[in-house]
């Protein structure tokens, strides 16, 4: 009877807010009497049930009795560094750029403000993997570090920095399956900065329209055959049938050769595999960072045999790429997939779309 009521209080402590997550599965928030909680699963494709619970508390405020393991950040967060640049999205979006203080990867990041940031010395680019140091995190003094994880622990530095007290969270939003789940993600970055009504605001909009577009190819009869990406290093990773890649091909009025894959992250396979499945395809999309046919059979003359590329149907997201080689279809394209799937009806379907200029998509020649 005693844990029935502690229940109850507990429930009865629970205030509602702006914003029920529509798509996003990775990540869910609780609003208390004087705190959120955001708890965060399905990190990595190897995590299991394991979830990891945030607190954000305002500043000041006493810390509230709290689950064991619970994470602790200050809210509203005024120091912020990123650990990929795909956080770039929401950070453009919601305009956090004057809490931005860290960045890793800048090479990779086509943001300019982004990079203005760092030229100016406001904010300090981040080494990331083995080069990462430590001492020079802490100097930074963040409120909250934004980062996401392998599960390879050559890689992921997020344990390091968690054992040496700063405030790391965890994200997930790359495990996703539905492309607005990824874009979701933009209530999870406003918490920390008690902007949830402008982001629900923000992503009602892109919902929309992105819904819009995929009604356009419901009831398309015609559903041409796609396979996507390019070797490396002797392996073919092509997207899972159930990742947000092969849902974004699926919206579009495409077949995907590997929809009926049950992975969510990318497959990898032999090369071999896919010159004898994707053979008579009738269109290749995103192949890696190739900008050119030449490119192409420069790498591998076996791909003369695509029929897409026979037919002068390979288009890659290369058009917004800087001089760095940062592509903006990996920041402004994940926060909004509805240019994305605009592009990608326009290359199925050019017919749906006929006054649509490409925004990411370009054929390659």
């Amino acid at each position: 009877m005693k844990s029935l009521i502690v229940i109850l209080l507990l429930s009865q402590c629970i205030v509602s807010f702006a914003g029920e997550l529509r798509y996003a599965q990775n990540f869910s928030i609780a609003a208390f009497e004087g705190y959120k909680e955001i708890t965060v699963r399905n990190t990595w494709k190897g995590a299991g049930d394991h979830e990891q619970v945030y607190a954000l508390v305002p500043r000041g405020a006493e810390l509230p009795e709290l689950a064991p393991g619970a994470v602790v950040v200050r809210t509203p967060v005024e120091r912020l560094a990123i650990m990929a640049t795909v956080f770039l999205g929401p950070i453009r979006d919601l305009d956090l750029y004057d809490s931005l203080i860290g960045i890793a990867h800048l090479d990779y990041a086509n943001d300019e403000r982004a990079h203005e940031l760092v030229a100016s010395g406001v904010a300090r680019e981040i080494q990331s993997g083995s080069g990462m140091d430590v001492e020079s995190m802490l100097m930074l003094q963040p409120d909250l570090i934004l980062t996401s994880t392998t599960g390879n622990a050559n890689f992921d530095v997020h344990p390091q920095m968690r054992r040496a007290g700063l405030p790391v969270v965890v994200t997930a939003s790359y495990m996703e399956k539905h492309p607005l789940a990824r874009t979701e993600w933009i209530k999870f970055v406003a918490a920390f900065y008690d902007k949830e009504a402008e982001a629900e605001r923000i992503f009602d909009g892109i919902a929309q329209r992105y819904e819009a577009l995929v009604s356009l190819t419901r009831n398309v009869k015609n559903r041409p055959s796609v396979f996507s990406s390019a070797p490396y290093s002797g392996v073919w990773h092509v997207p899972g049938g159930k990742s947000y890649t092969a849902t974004a091909f699926r919206h579009a009025g495409a077949d995907y050769l590997w929809s009926d894959n049950e992975a969510t992250g990318g497959v990898p396979l032999d090369v071999e595999v896919i010159l004898q499945r994707a053979g008579d395809a009738d269109y290749w999309l995103n192949p890696s960072h190739y900008d050119s046919i030449r490119a192409l059979l420069a790498a591998d003359e076996r791909f003369a045999g695509f029929k897409a590329l026979q037919k002068g149907r390979v288009y890659n997201n290369t058009v917004r790429v800087n001089a760095k080689g940062g592509n903006d279809i990996f920041e402004r394209g994940v926060s909004h997939p509805e240019e994305v799937l605009a592009d990608l009806i326009k290359i199925f379907h050019p017919e749906l779309l006929p006054e649509h200029d490409f925004v990411f998509y370009e054929k390659l020649k």
